[in-house]
């Protein structure tokens, strides 16, 4: 895994914006088109508006597919991912070949349709996130490191529902839906490269846990570290937890 350290989230999120530019414009001229997994968030919102400023990229060659979506949550609801994808990305670029998880549908439906789509091709990029809890999309410690599905329906934990109510989504904890639809930790690391942006101090612990713990199941983003083309971004504050020999480590690879 590479990790790049910037000092604030708008540079982060603008040069792991030029990577994924750069990474789409490539999968293209190889193969004609290219599919791409999307992540979704607060931390996402910066990095995703760089990326649909980038130029040269032909967007009716991308095939996008959704990470996670809450069970239950109508489109309408400012909370919901299918309606943050469609406002912050889809419409922006133009994109017409997309699937959404519909989460007011019936969820093993969703799941099977969807993964059926998602399995049918590889997948050349993911973009992620980081939670604080370490979750990777919605797969909350313990995650599930065995499945091979595509999708699962999942159980979030109150960390994780906290988080959405301290980033403004919901204004009580009590209003945050218990189960969501979560792509397979087993299906991200599918992709041949994910990109990983993870600015803010709220992040800094579960950072640590990833780039300096045991790869395990209760520090699920941990599994970043197996895959052969990670991309970690983070910021001095996301980063503020790592020791000063592993932020050496990173800044001497460049």
């Amino acid at each position: 895994m590479i990790v790049k350290v910037f000092g604030d989230k708008k540079s982060l999120s603008v040069a792991a914006a030029e990577q994924a530019s750069a990474a789409l414009r490539g999968a293209v001229r190889a193969h004609g088109r290219t599919r791409i997994v999307v992540a979704t968030g607060t931390s996402q919102l910066e990095f995703l508006d760089a990326l649909t400023q980038a130029r040269d990229i032909d967007w009716q060659r991308v095939e996008m597919f959704h990470l996670d979506e809450y069970v239950g949550l109508p489109i309408s609801h400012p909370a919901s991912f299918r309606k943050y994808l469609l406002e912050k990305f889809i419409r922006k670029v133009g994109i017409t070949q997309y699937h959404l998880l519909d989460g007011e549908d019936d969820p093993q439906k969703v799941i099977r349709r969807v993964g059926d789509a998602l399995r049918s091709a590889p997948v050349d990029i993911a973009f992620a996130g980081i939670g604080e809890n370490g979750h990777l999309a919605f797969n909350d410690p313990r995650a599930d490191f065995d499945t091979r599905e595509p999708y699962l329906i999942v159980h979030l934990d109150e960390a994780c529902r906290r988080q959405q109510v301290g980033e403004g989504w919901f204004a009580d904890i009590s209003e945050v839906p218990r189960q969501a639809i979560s792509m397979s930790v087993h299906q991200i690391l599918q992709a041949r490269e994910i990109i990983a942006v993870v600015p803010d101090a709220r992040k800094a612990h579960a950072v640590k846990l990833c780039v300096e713990g045991e790869i395990s199941p209760m520090a699920p983003a941990s599994i970043l570290r197996s895959h052969p083309a990670t991309t970690l971004y983070l910021d001095d504050e996301s980063s503020s937890l790592l020791s000063p020999a592993k932020l050496a480590e990173f800044a001497a690879a460049g």
